[in-house]
């Protein structure tokens, strides 16, 4: 019998440890994934503060960019924070307010950079149109629209994600709520089955609209590149030392900005949708789901600035 025990005791003591070794690898990604995230996209919003400054010629696209990298530092702060806290046993509950406050920022950060994605791509792909086509006329206006069409892109969403106000809570308060989601840090109020399900089709409605529009806008750019290339590929036969025109460079890094967005999107939702569909998540699809959804603010910045050929060494130093 002391034989047995003791070998439950090793069996339980060796689960224990893997479990641990899990969690601790699990808090590094985040913290790492917080680090860098937030690394570069003050570094890019120090490069176009810089570019401000010297009074550099900048790219009809650098507003709505600047916007993004605002929207991504927000979704950044307000899951990756709260997440790390969590993941690091910090003894502290957050209040109603501050729980209400967090997700608030964090839903308006992420549907704000998928509206500024949306714009975009579609601004892109009407600044690169040929003159003969019918998009020509719209340029002018474009350039004329564009920060109120950022304004209104924040204040849209900040309205439609006003009900987050109302479902969200705080683990200190002790009401007996019956439907409700723990986050570790917060929980949310949980209707029945119609009402969630009301709730995703809302999600991939909104999402799935800006999304179609990216693949649309996508999809012209990349046939005007393709037909700007055959037009000019007999220069490149007669110039080795032809290099891609800034607006090529800027089309392409939209294009990776767009199917890295997409994919990961994709992936995201599909978390989502489970964690929303069980009333209490596991804690790994939890930390899955919480990851997923910052990779982009993490790896958009990088991507951005590895198509930028104007960052100087004064900006980024380790480059």
């Amino acid at each position: 019998h002391a034989g047995i025990s003791g070998l439950e005791d090793d069996y339980h003591s060796l689960g224990t440890g893997k479990k641990a070794d899990r969690g601790l690898a699990m808090r590094m990604i985040f913290l790492l994934q917080m680090i860098v995230g937030i690394l570069g996209n003050f570094s890019l919003l120090c490069h176009y503060l810089l570019l401000h400054l010297t009074e550099c010629r900048a790219r009809s696209t650098d507003l709505i960019l600047k916007h993004m990298i605002v929207a991504n530092l927000l979704v950044i702060f307000s899951k990756g924070i709260p997440q790390t806290m969590v993941d690091l046993d910090v003894k502290y509950s957050l209040s109603d307010f501050e729980c209400k406050l967090v997700f608030y920022v964090h839903k308006v950060g992420r549907d704000v950079a998928i509206g500024t994605i949306c714009l975009l791509t579609v601004f892109q792909v009407v600044m690169i149109s040929p003159v003969d086509s019918r998009w020509s006329g719209l340029k002018a206006k474009s350039l004329k629209y564009m920060g109120i069409s950022n304004i209104l892109c924040w204040v849209l969403n900040m309205m439609l994600n006003i009900m987050v106000l109302f479902v969200m809570g705080s683990k200190r308060d002790n009401t007996n709520i019956t439907r409700k989601r723990d986050y570790g840090y917060c929980y949310s109020i949980t209707g029945g089955y119609i009402a969630q399900s009301l709730y995703i089709a809302a999600v991939l409605f909104h999402d799935g609209f800006c999304l179609g529009l990216m693949i649309w806008a996508s999809g012209s750019m990349v046939f005007i590149l393709h037909r700007h290339k055959q037009r000019v590929q007999y220069i490149l036969r007669n110039n080795l030392s032809a290099r891609p025109s800034p607006e090529t460079r800027a089309t392409e890094s939209i294009l990776v900005l767009v199917s890295t967005f997409v994919s990961l999107w994709v992936l995201s939702s599909f978390l989502h949708i489970c964690s929303v569909l069980f009333n209490n998540p596991s804690l790994w699809l939890r930390n899955t789901s919480a990851l997923i959804t910052a990779c982009f603010p993490t790896v958009s910045p990088y991507i951005l600035m590895s198509y930028d050929s104007r960052v100087s060494t004064l900006s980024f130093p380790w480059k």
